[in-house]
């Protein structure tokens, strides 16, 4: 057997340069690194090495730049994906977040964080933790909990089984996640005589499991059962690149679909049998049909609360719930009957098994007066009208100046909520969302890493001010690599969204709003000279008319181009939406919270 003497930080960047997708491409796409004592001399003189065979990216938060690799591998539909490097110690636990955002959207990244000394001689070094009590706890134990798989490398030798274990992990439809080697900074200088077959391009196919038959059988006979079925598209449809088969399969059977957040954009908006987001932040049409459906087939949803209403959104006390999913953890949710598989294959299995069975369709008019009511509220102002914009009117004039190759995107705050409901998505993937850990900060780093992704699409990223100020800096990465997206900020001056959830639970207008905060002076945040410090265009628009002219301009941009608007904190759209569970107090003495008590209440009683 041929050997090859390399430390085991060159040996583990050689193997991640020779992974490949089934297109031929690099898995792994880059990797974005933050050099510390723990990385520095041993992952960072590897990736200078390979440089001509992996791009090394430099951020400016450990946190933000993974954010931009989740990102990445999600515009993707995790065809691709990135690696993230730090230090020991912090610059590790800032990454400690977007891992738990990349556990929950199912999405893959490897994080390479250096670790303590393998064999401690030097401990306790800058930066470690102790446990007193345990000798093998580092701080990258934080980390084990938001890993699908998590190793801590202390021999170099212990890579030739750790490194096919994450790429196994990263590339499995089912168990796709983020994976962590928590690497010894002394281990990463170590030499080994490693195979050189180790290093031979392995291509990485993904996987389309096929149903078992007595689960298939048992959900063709659930759906030719059903009278009233609906289908919820959740982010598995686009993993899996099902949205045609997801098209032909509602056509030929005549089954009406909504959509999550992760799902939204797997059918065109105006596609007949799309009726809408659904849902706490749904559609009035989507949630009317999901109160009476007898039957709710999920396709690659896992069923989060704001997609349920807490679960009180399907009130057919007869409905059954089926769930097509590949990770059995969620096909067997809330008791539902599964169908573990590929989506694209178990569609099409299903479609087969159907023959021409056709359900009723879904009534032409419940779409028909949503999107009445949607147009009534993204419409611009009258030209008299002196009130601050809502954050409904800006994403009108968004869509408004948006192209066939937009992407538009956001995470947290009030946004999710307003874009899920209004934003008309006409292709695959021109919706990116990040809901499932609703994380502020992932927004101008997720677009850094979308844009990256796909290069020729264009991304239109929309922020609001508290979300802007939790983490900002990628903003100077993409001015410095010249990165052109556009940046939406729309400024209530605070927390809107929870502040608008305070009040809705009977409390009192508190620590949410900058001008409700136990504040000296008033916020005089300059979001246009903080952008441009950045080295990003930016300009203030102060009207609807003002914030369309600075989208046409932002075109012309060679790198990111912030456009920012003071909005209305309190508005929302009115019609739409559903129950959430957000507990209120049994004791209070504000009679607003014991008003807000009784209802909340009164809505447990009607969950199912």
């Amino acid at each position: 057997m041929k050997t090859i003497r390399l430390t085991a930080a060159q040996a583990a960047i050689r193997y991640i340069a020779a992974q490949k997708n089934e297109d031929g491409l690099p898995f792994i796409a880059g990797v974005w690194a933050i050099f510390g004592h723990g990385n520095v001399a041993g992952i960072g003189e590897a990736l200078h090495a390979e440089r001509a065979t992996i791009a090394t990216y430099r951020g400016h938060n450990e946190q933000s730049m993974a954010h931009a690799a989740i990102a990445y591998a999600k515009q993707l539909g995790r065809r691709r994906a990135m690696a993230v490097t730090s230090s020991i110690g912090p610059g590790a636990t800032n990454m400690v977040t977007a891992a738990a955002l990349a556990h929950v959207n199912r999405l893959p990244v490897l994080f390479m964080p250096g670790d303590v000394f393998a064999g401690r001689g030097p401990d306790p070094v800058l930066q470690q933790v102790e446990d007193f009590a345990d000798g093998t706890v580092s701080a990258n134990d934080c980390f084990r909990p938001v890993s699908r798989y998590f190793d801590r490398i202390t021999r170099p030798e212990q890579l030739l089984t750790a490194l096919p274990r994450a790429f196994r992990v990263m590339t499995d439809p089912a168990d796709c996640g983020p994976v962590t080697l928590a690497f010894c900074q002394d281990v990463q200088a170590q030499a080994h005589d490693w195979p050189e077959d180790f290093f031979a391009e392995k291509i990485w196919r993904r996987r389309r499991p096929r149903p078992d038959e007595a689960e298939l059988a048992a959900v063709i006979e659930a759906i030719r059962a059903a009278s009233r079925p609906v289908i919820v598209a959740g982010g598995g449809v686009h993993y899996a690149g099902a949205s045609e088969a997801l098209k032909d399969f509602v056509e030929k059977h005549a089954i009406p679909v909504v959509e999550t957040q992760a799902g939204k954009s797997a059918l065109p908006w105006d596609h007949a049998l799309n009726l809408g987001p659904v849902g706490v932040t749904g559609a009035s049409s989507a949630n009317a049909v999901c109160a009476e459906a007898d039957l709710v087939f999920g396709v690659g949803t896992r069923f989060q609360d704001f997609t349920t209403g807490s679960w009180a959104l399907f009130r057919n006390k007869a409905r059954r719930l089926l769930s097509l999913n590949v990770q059995p953890y969620d096909g067997y949710k809330h008791g539902a009957l599964p169908l573990v598989a590929d989506a694209v294959v178990g569609l099409e299995l299903l479609s087969h098994g159907l023959g021409n069975w056709r359900a009723e369709g879904a009534d032409a008019r419940l779409k028909a007066d949503w999107f009445e009511a949607a147009g009534a509220v993204t419409a611009p102002p009258s030209a008299d009208d002196n009130a601050l914009p809502t954050d409904m009117q800006v994403i009108g004039a968004v869509q408004r100046a948006a192209r066939a190759d937009t992407v538009v995107m956001c995470a947290a705050g009030t946004m999710p909520g307003e874009l899920h409901k209004l934003w008309k998505a006409g292709r695959p993937m021109s919706y990116h969302m990040e809901y499932g850990y609703s994380c502020m900060g992932y927004e101008i780093a997720g677009g850094l890493g979308i844009k990256m992704a796909e290069p020729d699409r264009d991304v239109v990223v929309m922020v609001g001010d508290g979300s802007y100020m939790m983490m900002n800096s990628e903003l100077a990465t993409a001015a410095m690599m010249g990165v052109r997206m556009t940046i939406v900020v729309t400024d209530n001056r605070g927390y809107g969204c929870i502040n608008r959830l305070q009040m809705a639970t009977g409390g009192a207008e508190f620590n949410n709003l900058l001008d409700h905060a136990q504040h000296v002076n008033p916020s005089r945040i300059d979001f246009v000279a903080h952008a441009a410090s950045m080295g990003a265009q930016a300009c203030k628009a102060g009207s609807i008319a003002e914030l369309e002219q600075a989208l046409v301009a932002a075109r012309q941009a060679t790198g990111p181009f912030v456009v920012v608007i003071d909005t209305d904190p309190y508005p929302t759209t009115g019609a739409g939406g559903a129950w959430w569970d957000v507990a209120v107090p049994e004791v209070s003495e504000r009679a607003e919270v014991k008003a807000a008590r009784r209802k909340y209440e009164a809505a447990l009683k009607e969950r199912h």
